[in-house]
């Protein structure tokens, strides 16, 4: 990890035993946003402020319990809606919450409505990036949720870099 952008290091020191510690006690898990995209890449593309994964609504209490046995802080911002975030030492995890409707479409429960994922995210595919695994949304749906219009230009900056980083996945 030696070659790795500033703040990567801690980033992936955390995602390795995140990784280790959902893995071993059964809960599934997915790495979704700007890790997930190096991940498939194979090399860390940019710096990340967060690490971002996706939990199903049922497992909520239990990875609050997991995280805060391992000292995790559970640092919820105002305003959360289908996800919350937590903190250890510099690094920031945002987890987001998944559920499963009657015709078996994924989506994140919200307040008002439900945030829609891309078709077939979830799988179990795990991949490595030199030293550290972890489990990741499939790569279609990464390309799909990063092509996605945003009204944010600096997130639509980054989205359209991390299509770059994918672009000899598809």
């Amino acid at each position: 990890m030696s070659d790795t952008l500033p703040n990567a290091t801690d980033q992936l020191v955390a995602l390795a035993a995140l990784h280790h510690l959902l893995q071993s006690h059964g809960v599934d898990y997915w790495l979704f946003g700007g890790w997930a995209v190096d991940f498939h890449a194979g090399r860390v593309t940019r710096t990340h402020a967060d690490l971002d994964v996706a939990v199903w609504s049922h497992d909520g209490d239990r990875v609050a319990a997991l995280l805060e046995g391992q000292r995790w802080a559970h640092t919820p911002e105002a305003g959360e809606d289908g996800y919350t975030c937590y903190e250890s030492g510099d690094v920031r995890l945002e987890v987001a919450f998944l559920a499963r409707d009657h015709e078996g479409c994924v989506y994140t429960p919200l307040r008002e409505g439900r945030g829609e994922w891309p078709d077939d995210a979830f799988g179990d595919d795990v991949v490595e990036l030199p030293g550290v695994q972890a489990r990741v949304i499939r790569v279609g749906a990464l390309i799909a949720d990063k092509s996605v219009a945003r009204d944010d230009p600096l997130t639509s900056a980054k989205d359209r870099a991390d299509l770059l980083s994918l672009a000899d996945r598809q």
